[in-house]
């Protein structure tokens, strides 16, 4: 399909869920907007399980109905709350009792067919989707307009905008290209994982929820399992590269530690790969600014985190919903303050994120999920955390991250 505009109002990088929920608000506010997209769809992607957040900024995109309507045919799991499973102990946290107002359910989805779906309902809304280009250089020097350099095979051009979204996650374009990137003060990890074909007829375990099981002796190795409605799961482990340095493959790398849990292995039943193994390393980021001049960053191509809460496509929906209308302000000729409007939010949600991730891989949050004698209202709390609502600050647990989280631990190992 040709590009159907000398200029655009808006250039999204990236057709994933940040930058398809984004194309599809700013079409529907009667932009034009062209998303260009590296990967034909449909494309493989980690990130599988959602969060119940993710349902309304899902709603506020135009989209949720969508996904809701097409969740059998694409085989999305119905979700309603986490596992943990820590040496013979099991704790469940059911995401319709939490302390957040909001949904309590979302769907396990693959996301090779979630993103495509969300792409193409952005494309029916009005926007603009290309596959197979790449985006080589950007320049911000002319008055009114950003220009992007494109490639595809043979084809270079250039194209024009107004603003500049990237939504590119892990490539980080505009990070790259501006020299925005610099290292995360999280350690190094890898993530090694595959596609099954299971009944996951064995063990104590709900299909309607995402199982996290802690390694028996390493407890910063950690395992996912995400079933899928159409009887195929994820599975993936997590850990520092120390973890990994034995291993020459990345089915070495996964199926090593997973024979190292009995649990989990009974829990898998007779299973069968369909999707080989395959290995991640350094995925954690961050950078300098979230936004620039007619610029801004989405989602992953800000700031990845770790995927131990799956809170990677939650705050990738929600640095969409925020920034959308500081664009759409911007682009009628208001004046937009991104500082206090879109860093401090989005980042105020990440930090409480990072607070119970770094708590997980010192073990002091892992004392908490596992406590036996939990207080009903401070469960509530806890769960809205794991179901995504971080940027609840009614809640102690996200106003106060590190503060409450020190506290409650203290009171568990006391206890």
């Amino acid at each position: 399909m040709p590009f159907q505009h000398d200029a655009y109002d808006v250039i999204i990088i990236g057709a994933g869920p940040a930058g398809a929920t984004a194309a599809a608000m700013l079409a529907q506010a009667g932009k034009s907007v062209v998303v260009i997209e590296r990967s034909f769809f449909p494309r493989f992607s980690i990130g599988e399980s959602l969060l119940p957040q993710c349902m309304t900024y899902l709603a506020e995109a135009g989209l949720l109905d969508a996904v809701t309507a097409h969740a059998d045919k694409l085989g999305f799991q119905f979700k309603d709350g986490a596992a943990f499973y820590r040496n013979g102990e099991h704790t469940l946290f059911d995401f319709q009792n939490k302390s957040s107002a909001g949904p309590g359910t979302t769907y396990q989805v693959k996301r090779e067919h979630f993103d495509q779906l969300l792409a193409e309902r952005a494309a029916a809304y009005g926007a603009e989707v290309h596959y197979g280009y790449t985006v080589t250089a950007v320049d911000f020097n002319a008055a009114e307009y950003v220009q992007v350099t494109i490639d595809k095979a043979d084809e270079h051009q250039t194209i024009k905008g107004r603003f500049l979204l990237d939504a590119s996650g892990f490539g980080r374009v505009l990070p790259r290209l501006l020299e925005l990137e610099y290292p995360s003060d999280f350690p190094v990890r890898q993530a090694a994982f595959c596609h099954l074909k299971t009944t996951l007829s064995g063990g104590q375990f709900d299909r309607n929820k995402i199982l996290i099981t802690v390694h028996p002796t390493a407890p910063e190795l950690w395992f996912w399992l995400i079933p899928f409605a159409d009887g195929t799961a994820s599975l993936g482990v997590v850990g520092g590269t120390e973890y990994f340095a034995d291993v020459d493959t990345p089915e070495q790398a996964l199926w090593q530690r997973v024979h190292e849990e009995p649990y989990l292995l009974e829990v898998l039943g007779d299973y069968q790969v369909i999707r080989p193994a395959q290995l991640i390393t350094g995925y954690s980021a961050n950078v300098s600014t979230l936004y620039g001049d007619r610029f801004a960053l989405l989602g992953n191509a800000g700031e990845f985190l770790d995927p131990v809460f799956s809170s990677g496509v939650t705050i990738a929906l929600k640095s969409s919903s925020l920034a959308v209308p500081l664009v759409l302000q911007q682009l009628n000729g208001a004046k937009v303050d991104w500082e206090q409007d879109y860093t401090l939010p989005l980042r105020k949600g990440i930090s409480t994120f990072r607070s119970f991730v770094k708590g997980w891989y010192d073990t002091r949050f892992q004392d908490v999920i596992f406590y036996q004698q939990q207080q009903p209202e401070v469960k509530t709390m806890i769960c809205s955390i794991l179901a995504g609502y971080a940027w609840d600050t009614d809640n102690p647990y996200v106003r106060e991250s590190e503060r409450r989280l020190r506290v409650l631990v203290e009171l568990c190992q006391e206890s």
